[in-house]
């Protein structure tokens, strides 16, 4: 019965609402349920599950009721409930009847005339309340988009410095005495026991996880694993930023992201000190020789850290209006930042991660230089002006990647390799006939004769992971905490 009246739903034809309004129509002609059995030749029990929404009728039997009743058929499928009380009943018994209902294993509740009208309307309500909640929970990717939109404008604001952040990085690092150089695992872990945690490095981390914080016991789990690619230094400055920047578990998932991003930039102000870092571009500025590979070189971290860092200093200690990418070699755009009024490429919302980079651009031109060992430089005029960049290319488990930093062309006489001779034009994303359409003479020969078999990413139909720490299972999580802090 159950398979039918789905069924039903899924072609047009609504079996509760049919119900309830047959019941409303049997009670405005006189007739209890008996009678109207009697005279249709049927079961008051068969009637009753009609009622009820959970049988579907034959087209003789609503012709039958349709006589019986003096109503037309269009009485019967009237668009409109018939009260509303009855469309109460209906919205109430649809949500009983989902997968929502289902999964929070509740009893239903049986609707009949006895349940009061005020009863009825807040079970209605809290249904409708706890269907919203859900939803804003579980972002989809045009909300992580947006989400994504409203931050990066917040850092362009901001020229992406944060004082606070760099505020309570530089007092923990006067509490260790650390003063110059790099940031050791000797130094991160003073850092750590300073603010109570005590340190733990694992092989079971669950696998959604990069670390993992119990919260009672003051302990971080690490892993050492080789599979895993990031810096186990950052990876805890991270885990402490949370409870450094008083971090609480996120409503949403604009405010997960912006807390990854503010326990980046903690992490990044440890590893790369403001007072240290700033002298160390300004003397490279003062030389007309700033390079992001040095700034990598000089503090041991990865060149992507380091082109992070260079974007959050630049304009607001050395006056230097930047942009950054990270691209994939398919030419798709990770990761960007810009306060220089470069034009990336952006969907309706504004978003520009998912678009792809004009193949004339430094950061997809890196791809087919063969020297891979030094940073690339290229201008590039736009419609929006003339930029300079320096990229270099990463590989990941994913694929190669692309790490540039731009600037327009007034301030790039303060970089290594402005002299490069290497020079493109561009006309992305204005105008499609610069690189997302083919050339005129290959797409003469070979229009409606190319069939590509694409790859089908799932995952853009997906909604984003539910939870406030989208991904994470967090039942394997417990179940690891729990198992740990008994062998502590």
């Amino acid at each position: 019965m159950e398979r039918a009246s789905v069924e039903s739903e899924e072609d047009g034809f609504d079996l509760i609402a049919l119900g309830r309004r047959l019941r409303h129509l049997r009670k405005q002609a006189g007739m209890t349920l008996d009678a109207l059995a009697e005279a249709l030749g049927t079961a008051p029990s068969q009637l009753s599950l009609l009622e009820n929404g959970r049988r579907e009728p034959k087209l003789s039997q609503l012709q039958q009721l349709a006589k019986v009743l003096e109503v037309s058929f269009d009485d019967l499928f009237g668009a409109e409930p018939p009260s509303k009380r009855a469309a109460l009943e209906i919205e109430l018994e649809k949500a009983q009847r989902g997968p929502l209902y289902a999964a929070l294993n509740l009893p239903p509740v049986r609707i009949s005339n006895r349940l009061p009208m005020d009863v009825l309307e807040s079970l209605v309500a809290l249904q409708r309340e706890l269907r919203r909640r859900l939803e804003e929970q579980a972002a989809t990717p045009e909300e992580a988009r947006r989400a994504n939109t409203e931050l990066r404008e917040e850092m362009r604001a901001k020229h992406n410095y944060y004082p606070e952040i760099e505020a309570a990085a530089q007092g923990l690092l006067e509490a260790v005495d650390h003063r110059d150089g790099p940031l050791s695992h000797h130094v991160a872990a003073d850092i750590a026991a300073h603010l109570g945690f005590s340190l733990r490095f694992v092989k079971n981390l669950p696998e959604s996880t990069r670390s993992l914080t119990d919260q009672r016991n003051r302990i971080i789990y690490l892993t050492q694993g080789a599979s895993r690619q990031w810096d186990a230094r950052s990876v805890l400055l991270q885990a402490l930023g949370h409870q450094v920047l008083g971090h609480t578990e996120p409503e949403d998932y604009s405010e997960f992201l912006r807390q990854r991003v503010h326990t980046n930039y903690f992490a990044a102000s440890l590893l790369m000190p403001q007072a240290t870092t700033v002298k160390f571009l300004q003397e490279s500025k003062a030389r007309k020789e700033i390079a992001i590979e040095d700034l990598r070189d000089a503090f041991a971290v990865s060149y992507e850290s380091a082109a992070h860092r260079f974007t959050n200093l630049a304009t607001e200690h050395l006056g230097i209006t930047c942009h950054f990418q990270k691209v994939h070699e398919s030419g798709i755009l990770h990761k960007a930042y810009e306060n220089d009024g470069v034009n990336f490429p952006a969907d309706h919302s504004g978003a520009i991660e998912g678009q792809t980079i004009c193949r004339q651009w430094t950061s997809r031109q890196v791809f087919e230089v063969d020297d891979k060992f030094r940073s690339f430089h290229q201008y590039t005029d736009t419609t929006v002006g003339t930029f300079w960049c320096t990229a270099r290319t990463e590989a990941h488990s994913s694929g190669l990647y692309s790490l540039s930093i731009g600037v327009p062309f007034e301030h790039v006489k303060w970089f290594r390799g402005s002299d490069t001779t290497s020079r493109s034009a561009s006309r992305c994303p204005d105008d499609p006939t610069c690189c997302r359409q083919p050339p005129a003479e290959l797409a003469a020969r070979w229009e409606g004769q190319a069939w590509p078999a694409a790859r089908a990413n799932s995952h853009l139909l997906a909604a984003m992971p539910q939870g406030a720490f989208p991904g994470v299972d967090t039942t394997e999580v417990y179940e690891f905490l729990e198992r740990h802090s008994r062998q502590d």
